[in-house]
């Protein structure tokens, strides 16, 4: 199905909803910038679903006017893969340093973000969208080469070049990544001002069965260390 838009109606964004803090962020910001928003979510063979929950809390509650969870298996099982966030590759724990390091960490997936915004293309296309929202973070990074600004800019233009929306002049994609030089206690800052309530997001890579975070993955250290930036308490469980 094509969307058409109505006389006066928004402008229609697509944006990746992971179901993290800072994703639910991101959602807040296109929000907040007057986007009717299309949140899209990934089940890729991740070992856990609670971010998927989160996922489908944090679009209700930010009022997102569609919320889909694609499938795709990314996982070593179906030949992809060879990542601690999709198979029985022990996560790591308590690194020295969680900011911009050479080393990519065992938490990395193959090419994820570059899959993952390929899907969105497509759906903004189907919507109507030229803007797509993402919330790659270059300053408190865990060495993921597709969290970069490069990364970012190089599929904007791949976008404008692949798509018969962009060919034939119907309009230009927009890659926005407004997140991508905050730091995470200005990410946190900024949600909250817009109404984010970070208690149902999820943000650890090994979570107990109950979903309570680790506190000790590279996700968890960031995502503490920002609150207290941020003067404040994360609301979430923790084991």
């Amino acid at each position: 199905m094509v969307w058409e838009m109505t006389s006066g109606e928004k402008d229609r964004a697509v944006v990746l909803l992971s179901g993290g803090l800072d994703s639910a962020t991101v959602l807040a910001i296109a929000q907040d910038r007057g986007f009717l928003c299309h949140a899209l979510s990934f089940d890729y063979g991740q070992r856990h679903r609670f971010e998927l929950d989160s996922a489908r809390l944090v679009a209700q509650s930010l009022g997102a006017i569609d919320h889909r969870v694609v499938r795709l298996d990314l996982s070593a099982a179906a030949g992809f893969g060879h990542s601690a966030l999709t198979d029985e590759i022990e996560v790591p724990k308590d690194r020295p340093e969680t900011g911009e390091t050479p080393e990519i960490p065992a938490t990395y997936v193959p090419a994820r973000n570059t899959i993952f915004l390929s899907v969105a293309l497509g759906y903004a296309e189907t919507v109507g969208s030229f803007d797509i929202f993402l919330g790659v973070n270059a300053v408190d990074y865990s060495g993921y080469p597709d969290c970069r600004p490069e990364f970012v800019e190089a599929f904007e233009k791949l976008a404008n070049l692949a798509t018969a929306a962009a060919t034939q002049g119907e309009g230009r994609f927009k890659i926005h990544a407004p997140l991508i030089e905050m730091s995470k206690g200005q990410i946190i800052r900024t949600g909250l001002a817009l109404g984010v309530d970070y208690s149902l997001t999820h943000s650890c890579y090994d979570p107990d069965e109950t979903g309570a975070a680790c506190g000790r993955c590279d996700a968890c250290r960031l995502r503490l260390a920002g609150f207290t930036d941020a003067g404040t308490s994360d609301p979430v469980k923790y084991r």
